[in-house]
């Protein structure tokens, strides 16, 4: 029964879920569904997208693409 409790909270995205993931997440939200809706989650596809997208994403957002370039 805990397996199956830890295999969902993974799943879902919540466990080691940091409050400034969460805060990153929040502030790309928004531009992520209205310029990469169509990219598929994972291995940085979504933040790869928000970078190409730079000066149309928010500034909220463009910080946090910032901070994740290498």
């Amino acid at each position: 029964m805990l397996r199956a409790a830890m295999i969902v909270l993974m799943l879902s995205g919540l466990y080691g879920c940091t409050s400034q993931r969460r805060a990153e997440r929040a502030a790309c939200r928004d531009d992520a569904k209205t310029f990469c809706a169509g990219v598929k989650p994972g291995g940085g596809r979504i933040l790869d997208c928000l970078a190409k997208q730079k000066d149309k994403i928010s500034p909220a957002c463009a910080k946090v693409v910032a901070s994740h370039s290498h």
